[in-house]
């Protein structure tokens, strides 16, 4: 576990599972349809149970880079944090710009909800394709500009998913405090 403290607030990294995280929400990797998916999506409506996707039926969808709320149903989470990164194509198609407004975004929901803690997982690293190295440093280049201003915000926690996302997490980290 990594750990930085941003004036009131805590950037944790850990390697886990973000469905047992006991935040106030943990942020789910969601598809434009908010109706489950595969990954993390999967995993979190799994855990989570029918409630969930009973709210996100309700929603409408989500665009990409922006962000929806619903309970967190059977999980510790309080709340599910939907938001909706980018498929990585080329790097030239506003990825970067619609990456960081997906964890903006989701910030700002749980700021608006009087949110203390939020649990990330690594966005569209998976099956939309978006290079590791790359997405660590705008991830945590975003939440870091957030909580420097926003300290109601008391932890983020990023829940990685493999030793290998760790550490790009942990390297990316150690960059960014430099």
């Amino acid at each position: 576990m990594m750990k930085i403290d941003i004036n009131k607030s805590v950037l944790e990294l850990v390697e886990g599972d973000i469905t047992r995280q006991d935040t106030d929400a943990i942020v789910n990797a969601a598809n434009t349809s908010l109706l489950g998916g595969g990954g993390v999506d999967g995993a979190i409506h799994s855990a989570g149970g029918p409630k969930i996707l009973e709210e996100c039926r309700k929603l409408g969808g989500c665009p990409t880079g922006e962000a929806r709320i619903t309970t967190g149903g059977n999980l510790k989470a309080r709340y599910v944090i939907h938001t909706v990164g980018p498929v990585y194509h080329d790097g030239k198609q506003h990825e970067a710009e619609l990456l960081a407004n997906a964890y903006k975004n989701s910030l700002i929901l749980a700021s608006h909800h009087k949110l203390r803690s939020v649990a990330f997982p690594s966005l569209s690293t998976g099956a939309y394709g978006y290079p590791m190295n790359e997405a660590a440093i705008i991830a945590l280049k975003t939440v870091v500009d957030y909580v420097k201003i926003h300290p109601e915000i008391h932890l983020v926690r990023f829940v990685l998913f493999g030793s290998k996302a760790y550490q790009t997490y942990e390297k990316a980290l150690q960059e960014l405090i430099k």
